[in-house]
């Protein structure tokens, strides 16, 4: 029974593999399958992208497959970086780049402009490429005016709990797990992964329709 996260990203894959070790799944990622293409990521909402994800690797690799897209969300920049946050700065994935682009655009912005929130939706495919369950997770903080810490990643940094003031990149992975936006979209998948491991056979999960309600914000 493997579930295949739809990511190359290793930092996101520990991260999900962290949170859903409970479970008894067997969790892969694309390494195994170096010969699939990259999806391309053309949706206009994070959801959009989910799918496309999830339902490309399941068909690429005949298994079930977790897709997931995530970003930063700064309602003060028109919600910008929003589905672009790998490559805010141009190049994809290149943290640094994309943190030092956002500090200049809230540079000369008063402090209220600061407030953001990070969003993940995840989308689970079965090995037809049925996109059976979608679900959203969120998690407000604020944008500070200079990195602090060295976990995490993305803008992990630079993203502040003002409840605990500190910022992702300070806080333990025990912590971050239990508040970040991944971990609420994969806890409201949970029960669904929770059928399937226990089906033995990963068939006959009922679908879930449309994207889960957010699930509760800090």
């Amino acid at each position: 029974m493997v579930l295949v996260l739809a990511t190359r990203n290793r930092k996101k894959r520990e991260e999900t593999v962290a949170i859903l070790s409970d479970l008894g799944l067997t969790l892969g990622d694309l390494s195994a399958w170096p010969d699939l293409p990259e999806v391309e990521e053309t949706g206009t909402t994070f959801a959009e992208n989910a799918i496309l994800k999830a339902a490309a690797v399941a068909r690429g690799t005949g298994h079930w497959a977790l897709g997931e897209d995530s970003g930063l969300v700064v309602p003060a920049l028109g919600g910008a970086p929003g589905v672009f946050s790998a490559r805010y700065a141009g190049r994809q994935g290149d943290d640094e780049a994309n943190n030092r682009k956002l500090l200049e655009e809230l540079a000369r912005r008063p402090d209220a402009d600061r407030s953001a929130y990070y969003v993940c939706t995840v989308a689970l495919a079965d090995p037809a490429g049925r996109v059976q369950s979608v679900f959203e997770g969120r998690c407000h903080g604020r944008i500070i005016v200079m990195p602090r810490g060295s976990g995490g990643f993305g803008y992990d940094p630079l993203f502040l709990i003002p409840e605990y003031h500190r910022t992702f990149g300070e806080l333990s992975p025990r912590v971050k797990h239990a508040l970040s936006h991944r971990a609420r979209a994969l806890e409201q998948l949970r029960p669904v992964l929770r059928r399937l491991a226990q089906s033995n056979s990963w068939i006959g999960v009922p679908s879930e329709s449309g994207v889960g309600r957010p699930s509760a914000d800090k």
